[in-house]
């Protein structure tokens, strides 16, 4: 295609994306074919063709869909709602009209939806997240979100990104994020401090057919930029999310966010209406089981207390309480060669897990002996890039193994090293500060000190355990 034809569809597609987030946002408003052309700088007629040929949709049947969509999200999780009420807000007529037109796209009126809606959605057509495959019950999934999940409720702040917004074909996301990539590095632009890779989904799977649902492929960045192509400006506001920390098979995504929405109602939180979306601390290919380690963000309306306290991770909330002079691939470079030694060293003695880069102010690699892989435990190896230390802990490969080993120590007189607090608010069983002020020029010694510690820390839990 040539550039000059490439830019004018990249700019059709750009202004069709900037209605599509208006309607988002004005479902409950008058949207009218004359609003939503002038929105997109078109005449009325070249609009309604333009829109017709990018999303497969007439704009009529369009803002039908979203708005019944909206309707049924709303329905599965407020039983007070009047459907009188939910008609004339999104714009029907009347309730005989909009009973009408929810049966026609649901096969199900909006009553009999109210009531069994949770149960119906595999029988409607709309079930592209399958429950009956990964949930055989409510408490299968209580028990799988307590073995694999950490929620916490946090505010979080404004998030500034880059995005790249696909309808459907969620195969196509990966070549997205390579886009982004690219430019974000062309037009140095991409978010120093904790960059994140995020998708956001402004449809909602349990209600929107799969092949309809539309996604926004994100990057964070440091400063404001105009719409290049398809390539936009998006914001995710401030507010307080329930958030779950997963690391997961690529099969197990849509059983976390089922977890995670069960999660929000059985702990008395009501949903916002704002951006869902998940962020990826992770390339799955250089975990050693090829697992996602994922957080999944819901919007929640913050009116009572959260018996959660923070969100579990090898590392505590980290502050800057050092400034260093070193950048990030500086950092990684270190951590590389550390690991490196390890490999070269202790090959034969040690798996070694590759090293974690999901988080600009931390990362990790795992390694483990035989012996301790049998108790199905591992030890971690953490960088921390804003303190400028190192620190190993003894962890689990899942949470009933860490809490097996937790109760272990806790219930003993050993307290040479520090014990988490509690199982539920950490990944680690036990850590230790082996090197508190690396010096990185001189990397031999640091090296060799790191080995010493870690060693020592390693082979004092083997006789504790073998006793």
């Amino acid at each position: 295609m040539p550039s000059n034809t490439k830019n004018i569809v990249l700019e059709h597609i750009k202004r069709i994306n900037n209605v599509l987030d208006f309607i988002e946002k004005n479902l409950d408003s008058h949207l009218s074919l004359e609003i939503l052309a002038q929105k997109a700088h078109y005449s009325p007629f070249h609009f309604h063709r333009l829109f017709s040929t990018i999303t497969n949709e007439n704009l009529t049947e369009y803002i039908n869909r979203k708005r019944l969509e909206r309707v049924a999200a709303i329905l599965l999780v407020d039983s007070k709602i009047t459907m009188k009420t939910l008609s004339y807000t999104y714009g029907f007529n009347s309730e005989n009209t909009f009973s009408r037109a929810f049966k026609k796209y649901y096969g199900i009126t909006p009553t009999n939806f109210k009531s069994e809606g949770k149960s119906k959605l595999s029988k409607i057509g709309i079930a592209p997240f399958n429950t009956e495959k990964y949930i055989c019950d409510i408490n299968n999934l209580r028990h799988w979100t307590k073995m694999n999940a950490q929620i916490a409720v946090t505010q979080i702040e404004d998030l500034k990104l880059a995005a790249i917004t696909g309808i459907g074909n969620f195969n196509e996301i990966t070549s997205k994020f390579q886009k982004l990539f690219e430019w974000g590095h062309r037009n140095k632009i991409l978010a120093h401090e904790d960059f994140k890779t995020i998708t956001i989904y402004h449809d909602n799977p349990h209600v929107t057919d799969l092949s309809k649902v539309r996604y926004s492929a994100c990057v964070t960045i440091r400063e404001n930029f105009k719409a290049e192509g398809d390539i936009r400006p998006l914001t995710i506001s401030e507010g307080d999310y329930a958030i779950g920390h997963f690391e997961i098979d690529s099969k197990e995504f849509s059983k976390a966010w089922k977890s995670m929405s069960n999660w929000v109602m059985e702990n008395g939180y009501q949903f916002r209406d704002a951006d869902y979306f998940e962020t990826y601390l992770n390339d799955y290919k250089d975990h050693p089981e090829q697992k996602h380690i994922i957080n999944i963000f819901i919007p929640i309306e913050k009116d009572h207390k959260s018996k959660q306290k923070s969100e579990n991770s090898y590392c505590t909330k980290l502050t800057p309480q050092k400034q260093t002079q070193y950048d990030y691939f500086e950092l990684i470079s270190f951590m590389k060669e550390i690991r490196y030694f390890f490999e070269k060293n202790h090959g034969l003695d040690f798996k070694l897990g590759n090293i974690y880069k999901g988080n600009r102010d931390f990362s990790y690699f795992s390694l483990t002996t035989s012996y301790f892989k049998k108790q199905k435990l591992k030890f971690v190896l953490i960088f921390n890039h804003k303190n400028l230390n190192f620190r190993i802990c003894l962890s689990g490969q899942n949470k009933g193994v860490r809490k097996k080993y937790w109760n272990l120590f806790n219930g003993s007189d050993w307290n040479k090293y520090a014990l988490a607090s509690s199982i539920d608010d950490s990944l680690s069983i036990i850590d230790y500060t082996i090197v508190k002020t690396p010096n990185f020029n001189q990397m031999d010694i640091l090296k060799s000190k790191i080995e010493t510690e870690t060693f020592k820390f390693i082979n004092e839990f083997r006789d504790i355990l073998e006793k």
